[in-house]
């Protein structure tokens, strides 16, 4: 573990271990990205996955909201991709402007020899993914400890969809082939990709990530049975292994966060699946979510991303209503969005939504 400088904001880390706390932390998915305009000027000419292999660019991107948005926000996450590890998997995956993720040769049937080769290969991900270890170790440094810093992996079920899909869609025609054609063809992948989310967990965790989140993106196109078979075991899978993996590495385990979204009705099972936060997006009302989950977990979530399209007294009406169903911010809550800041968001909206959370949250001025 390299020497890293104390950190001097740990309210977000006092929040997932459930202490009270002055105000609740806050930090939002995609908060480094292309609605800022240093991002495109860091860019420059590289594509998307240029700018995760380059440890340099990726920390440079890491920091531009903490820098930005300065005392406001209580975590850095990492400058990066969930398809990281089907790219170390073997699979080529290609950014496209206005489209999104590419999967030039995806996964078609069980029988292919890309799916046998997926199963036998063994991938090194030590190796393979050393650029996000750079990444992480030198961003830990650049930030001098004023917040902690998330690492992050995409959940087997998700990545799962996207080696099949071939990138992002609308009626997951594949991902559902899988499911229900080839059910534990489908179970063998999830199983392999489980194990790479945990090696490759720890080992972000060893290069200085402080907490971990786990991406279930595409959750919500799973029914509440067929997430039971093929996602929920997974991520338990992964809660349950990644602290061990980290004790034989000589490391403390740290704070697991799982958002699965659009699995609202899992709430009360991801509270019990191993995670010491669970994330929500903006279909779960806060009070309800608090009901379900009775203390059991820190809950992170949940304005809808687009209430910063609707400017200044929209992002108020909708904070007000977070720290009143949240139970006003003391204990048990992190300050997210329900999904990650969209393209065109306008920075100071962002801001004022963070101004907001510091206004309202954790007093008593409702």
């Amino acid at each position: 573990m390299a020497d890293f400088p104390p950190l001097k904001n740990d309210l977000l880390l006092r929040t997932v271990r459930g202490e009270s706390v002055e105000r609740p932390p806050i930090w939002v998915m995609r908060q480094a990205g292309r609605y800022l305009p240093e991002y495109h000027e860091a860019k420059g000419h590289h594509d998307f996955f240029a700018c995760c292999r380059s440890p340099e660019i990726s920390s440079t991107l890491t920091l531009q909201p903490i820098d930005r948005f300065d005392g406001l926000i209580d975590a850095a996450i990492i400058f990066s991709d969930i398809l990281v590890i089907p790219q170390a998997m073997g699979m080529t995956v290609e950014m496209l402007d206005g489209k999104g993720p590419h999967f030039p040769n995806p996964l078609k049937t069980p029988s292919d020899k890309q799916y046998r080769d997926l199963l036998s290969r063994s991938v090194d991900v030590e190796q393979e993914l050393d650029y996000v270890y750079k990444a992480l170790t030198m961003t830990r440094h650049k930030l001098k400890g004023r917040v902690p810093l998330f690492g992050f992996c995409g959940a087997p079920w998700t990545l799962l969809c996207y080696m099949v899909e071939g990138g992002g869609s609308k009626l997951f025609v594949q991902s559902k082939t899988w499911v229900y054609k080839y059910p534990e063809e489908s179970k063998k992948l999830l199983q392999k990709i489980a194990l790479l989310c945990v090696r490759y967990l720890a080992f972000q965790v060893k290069a200085g990530a402080q907490i971990v989140q786990i991406f279930d993106s595409w959750a919500a196109e799973l029914s509440p049975s067929t997430f039971q078979e093929f996602s929920l075991p997974f991520l338990r899978y992964i809660s349950k292994q990644l602290p061990g993996h980290l004790r034989e590495m000589g490391l403390e385990p740290v704070a697991m966060v799982v958002f699965a979204k659009g699995a609202w009705y899992a709430l009360d099972d991801l509270c019990e699946s191993g995670y010491q936060v669970v994330g929500l997006d903006w279909l779960q009302d806060p009070a309800q979510a608090v009901a379900v989950a009775k203390g059991r977990v820190v809950l992170q979530g949940n304005a809808d991303p687009g209430v910063l399209y609707g400017g200044r007294e929209a992002i108020t009406t909708v904070v007000k209503e977070m720290v009143r169903g949240f139970g006003g911010g003391k204990q048990g809550w992190v300050v997210n969005l329900g999904h990650g800041v969209t393209p065109g968001v306008k920075p100071d909206h962002l801001k004022f939504f963070f101004e907001e959370i510091h206004r309202l949250a954790g007093g008593a001025n409702l």
